[in-house]
């Protein structure tokens, strides 16, 4: 088996991988810059990041480890909501996104000692219109000031706002997790063995 590491301090990711992989490493202490061209299509930024993300950690990657590197973001209008620095920026990203649909895109790195894939995956969201009051309300009871596009759509507001998506679920929680399933597989990180 691999030793598997993610350099993410999403919580949410820590859990989409945990259905997949019991045992991980998280890596810390490398702060990245996140900047990126600004004439760079919105919807290539996440890999982009993912792999500056992986270019930062990859002295660490031994032999038998695997490192996952990832980046979130939502495009509305073909522009990036990152994450609120504040209350009324969030409260400002959830009016925009109300009534309306937009794209999460994901990308993710996944580097070993001898090779490198990147991939991306977009997921379309179907935004119900809220009130002020109920944007209000998310806001001040989950404080999403770590999320792109200041929301989680495993928390009240995809109960009550979300009317459907296109695509992957958990992409826009953080993490396309079958896809990563899938690329853990054809390295060999990941392996059931049969039953006796």
């Amino acid at each position: 088996m691999k030793h598997i590491i993610l350099a993410s301090g999403s919580p949410r990711r820590r859990e989409l991988l945990r259905m997949i992989v019991p045992e991980f490493e998280i890596a810390s202490g490398i702060d990245v810059d996140e900047s990126y061209p600004a004439d760079m299509p919105a919807e290539q930024v996440p890999v982009y990041l993912s792999q500056l993300k992986a270019e930062a950690y990859r002295r660490r990657v031994g032999a038998d480890d695997v490192l996952i590197t990832a980046d979130t973001v939502v495009i509305v209008d073909g522009v990036i909501l990152g994450k609120p620095a504040h209350r009324e920026e969030a409260v400002e990203m959830l009016t925009t996104l109300c009534g309306r649909q937009h794209v999460v895109v994901t990308g993710v790195t996944i580097t070993t000692a001898t090779a490198q894939e990147s991939f991306s995956q977009h997921t379309t969201v179907h935004f119900d219109p809220l009130s002020r009051a109920e944007i209000e309300h998310y806001v001040d009871q989950y404080r999403p000031f770590d999320k792109a596009g200041a929301y989680g759509i495993q928390e009240w507001i995809g109960a009550a706002a979300i009317s459907g998506i296109e695509g992957s679920f958990y992409n826009v929680m953080g993490l396309p997790i079958h896809q990563v399933f899938l690329a853990l597989r054809r390295l060999g990180a990941i392996q059931i063995a049969p039953h006796p």
